[in-house]
């Protein structure tokens, strides 16, 4: 198969394509093909006039693998692509060429006896750069092909039918202000959808149409820069850069597309603050309130955000003394507020010197100088009619208690501080619930009281004087009174003590019983000293003393040996207490003295009774509740007793019950009457018993066996005769008889074989230990740690301390006499 030599071979034959297109209709066949044998199958070469065939080795034809067509074609006829032809194709029309594969038929089309390609649409580069299509040589006689199957590529062939394109503009960036020339701003792409490879169809150029000359672009690269230099945001903040990009390596007739950079001049702080003006004035009046806003003043910054912070001060001292300035963040102003209070009769102008500078500087403009500025503000005091003012912030006065009605307590006093120096009046404040014990003059401001004091009562009084001006009313001032009243002595002391005082029986001569003090109401100059003794012409008391301790308080001291509360439980014992005021009072209190035995081991005085109590942390709704359950209790068991003896029971139960060795009683005895079968009395001497004691027991149901049916009883007659004399012979002897004979008697039940006899026995050699034979007996031992063996000693240590009292008084008794 040969392909012909008219297809354009290379993009330097562009021209001869377009030539050969027009007159391939004419001398396509005559092309010369420069061929070569594409497969193995031999072609027959014979001569004229019947010379010898010769047979050579065939060449395979060359194949044109690639054909080349131009997109955008607009010609009224189909654009030739190329020519296809096989080596068995001699030219008598018996081989048919078939073309396959992506747009035969429809885009591309074959002369099938020529073999001649066209295409009969416009192509589309940027839509599909290539075809791949297959070809074949069929024999017509044989439907057979000549040779295998060829494949084969149409390339679409690009020319400049696409501009530079930016897909993502237009384009915001920014760049700070008094950049240097060749500060880097930003980079645009453009694209060109045209083949790069092929020509300089896809070859972009950048340049600027519109910016210039403040920036500039990289013709290659697309970096925008800055082009002029101090470029000052203040004069100018917005440029509108127009890029255009050009394919064709810019040259004529290349196409072009354009994109917008918006580029805006961030601030830098290259700019002072300046304040408009030099000098200001600003009018004050004198009853400004301390802290509040007077005055405003404010400096201008032609930079914006942080760069325009500004921060002001007042520099000369008398103006910051008196005023403070702070900023507003929002609106940059110098907010001039009032330090102290404003008198227009003392100073009635100010002048401030106030300085506004930046507060976030950039080193990089410090040469362009100061980045601060001052000006002068000048205040002026207006004059009020101001309220009077008291001459101190606050009074203290005093008076005594009990003073007379009208008593001049103390004055204040106010003056009006305008220059007109109008006259003040003066009253007191009224309160809600006030019993109005003051009173104040209007004209001189004297206070009085109204009533009478009294310190124990209320020690001191607050009250409210106002001051108005005679001439306006409507000003007041007004000033705290605090009123102290001083302390007479007017009350008399008194016993402080509201309980009863516990004597214990155990009470000794000289112990004391009760250490007292006195409350008085008066303050300690009137109530720091007190004296206690009996009231005056009263007999001296024979169970009591009274012993002033000179610390203001005084002991009550027993004076006799003992006390008895069976004898007199309640004493009244008067005692009269002065205090060491000026004038001196007394007064007189009666004490109630109970006389308990009390509790030993313990340093409180507390009954035996109240201390059970109390030790056992009852309440009197415990003990209630005990003493109730105790009254149940004991209901029960007289009703069970009851149940019980109305119950009729055998004395002894059926012999169904009986178990072995087992024998139950239910005898109670004889009661008062079988109280002799219990009689000691024969034990301690024998010969008294009677002859006979006979027994009152009950006779059981039925007979023992072997019993001879005679009465229940023993004979109690025995014979002592034989007994020896001693004691302890009779007793020993005396038993085992009747142990004898209640073995021996088979007529009693076994319930009556347990007898118990309350002997001692002869004596002890150790003797006796018993105290009453030596009553007479004069003991020299100290029983005085029988108080420490606990409440069960108690008698007995008050038995051997009262003797040993006796004993004491008697001795001394003797040697008084003696002496």
């Amino acid at each position: 198969m040969k392909v012909s030599p008219t297809s354009c071979l290379c993009p330097v034959l562009l021209c001869l394509c377009f030539l050969e297109r027009g007159c391939g209709a004419s001398h396509h066949g005559q092309a010369k093909v420069i061929s070569r044998n594409h497969n193995l199958t031999h072609s027959h070469n014979q001569t004229k006039d019947g010379e010898t065939e010769v047979h050579h080795r065939p060449k395979r034809g060359w194949i044109w693998n690639q054909f080349f067509v131009l997109e955008e074609h607009i010609g009224p006829d189909a654009q030739y692509v190329g020519k296809l032809h096989s080596n068995s194709d001699k030219g008598d029309g018996s081989v048919r060429y078939i073309l396959s594969g992506e747009g035969a038929g429809t885009i591309f089309i074959i002369n099938e006896v020529t073999g001649d390609i066209h295409a009969t649409k416009s192509l589309d580069r940027e839509k599909k750069s290539h075809y791949v299509l297959h070809a074949q040589a069929i024999d017509i006689n044989t439907n057979k092909p000549l040779e295998p199957e060829s494949e084969f590529i149409i390339k679409v062939q690009d020319i400049n039918d696409n501009a530079p394109k930016f897909p993502d503009g237009p384009f915001v960036t920014s760049v700070p202000e008094m950049s240097e020339i060749g500060t880097s701003v930003f980079q645009v792409t453009a694209t060109d959808a045209d083949d790069p490879t092929y020509g300089n169809s896809a070859r972009v150029v950048y340049s600027v149409l519109h910016g210039q000359p403040y920036f500039s672009v990289d013709p290659k690269t697309g970096i925008i820069r800055t082009a002029l230099a101090d470029m000052d945001r203040e004069a100018r903040e917005h440029y509108a850069v127009v890029i255009q990009a050009k394919d064709m390596a810019g040259q004529v007739g290349g196409l072009s597309g354009s994109t917008t950079v918006n580029i805006t001049l961030t601030d830098v702080n290259d700019n002072p603050p300046k304040f408009p003006q030099k000098n200001y004035q600003v009018y004050v009046p004198e009853s400004a309130q301390v802290g509040k806003p007077v005055g405003k003043i404010k400096a201008n910054d032609e930079d914006v955000g942080v760069n325009a912070d500004i921060k002001y001060s007042i520099l000369n001292p008398e103006g910051a003394n008196m005023f403070s300035i702070a900023t507003d963040k929002d609106t940059r102003e110098g907010i001039i507020s009032l330090r102290k209070p404003l008198n227009y009769e003392k100073k009635r102008q100010y002048t401030l010197h106030v300085a506004a500078e930046n507060t976030h500087l950039d080193p990089r403009f410090t040469h362009l100088g100061s980045f601060k500025d001052d000006a002068t503000l000048k205040i002026t005091v207006g004059d009020v009619d101001e309220p009077p003012v008291f001459s101190m912030d606050y009074y203290i006065m005093d008076v005594y208690e009990n003073a007379r009605i009208g008593t001049e307590v103390g004055a204040v006093t106010a003056q009006d501080p305008d220059s007109k120096n109008s006259p003040v009046r003066y009253f007191i404040e009224q309160r809600e619930g006030d019993e109005g014990y003051f009173d104040i003059e209007a004209v001189s401001g004297v206070i009085r009281t109204t009533q009478l004091l009294d310190r124990e009562d209320t020690p001191w009084h607050n009250i409210t004087v106002m001051a108005t001006e005679e001439d306006n009313p409507s000003l007041l001032s007004h000033v705290p009174v605090t009123i102290q009243v001083l302390d007479v002595n007017d009350n008399p002391p008194e016993i402080n003590t509201e309980e009863e005082i516990i004597i214990c029986e155990s009470t000794r001569a000289g112990q004391v019983i009760q250490t007292i003090t006195a409350v008085d109401k008066d303050d300690f100059a009137n109530g720091q000293r007190f004296y206690f003794s009996f009231p005056g012409g009263i007999p001296v008391n024979p169970n009591f003393t009274l012993k002033d301790n000179e610390d203001s308080t005084a002991s009550i001291i027993a004076r006799r040996r003992r006390f008895h509360r069976l004898t007199q439980e309640l004493y009244e014992l008067p005692v009269v207490v002065w205090d060491g005021g000026e004038p001196l009072l007394s007064s007189t209190s009666t004490l109630m003295l109970r006389v308990c035995p009390c509790q030993r081991g313990t340093r409180l005085k507390i009954c035996q009774s109240e201390a059970f109590l109390s030790s056992a942390g009852l309440s009197t709704g415990a003990l209630i509740a005990i003493l109730l359950c105790v009254l149940i209790l004991l209901a029960i068991v007289i009703l069970f007793i009851t149940l019980r003896r109305s119950k009729k029971e055998p004395l002894i139960i059926s012999e169904e019950d009986i178990r072995e060795n087992v024998v139950t009683y239910d005898d109670e005895g004889g009661g008062e009457e079988d109280t002799e079968a219990f009689d000691i009395i024969a034990l301690r001497n024998p010969e008294a018993a009677e002859e006979l004691k006979f027994r009152r027991d009950v006779r059981p149901e039925g007979n023992r066996p072997g019993s001879s049916g005679r009465p229940h009883h023993r004979h109690g007659t025995h014979s002592l005769s034989s007994l020896g004399t001693e004691e302890e012979m009779d007793v020993r002897d005396f038993i085992k008889q009747r142990l004898s004979e209640a073995d021996q008697d088979t007529s009693v039940p076994p319930y009556d074989s347990l007898q118990t006899y309350a002997y001692e026995g002869q004596g002890s050699p150790a003797g006796s230990i018993s105290s009453l034979g030596s009553a007479g007996i004069h003991s020299e031992q100290d029983y005085k740690f029988l108080d420490e063996w606990g409440p069960e000693f108690q008698k007995l240590a008050e038995l051997y301390g009262e003797e040993a009292d006796v004993q004491s008084e008697s001795t001394t008794k003797d040697a008084d006499e003696q002496t």
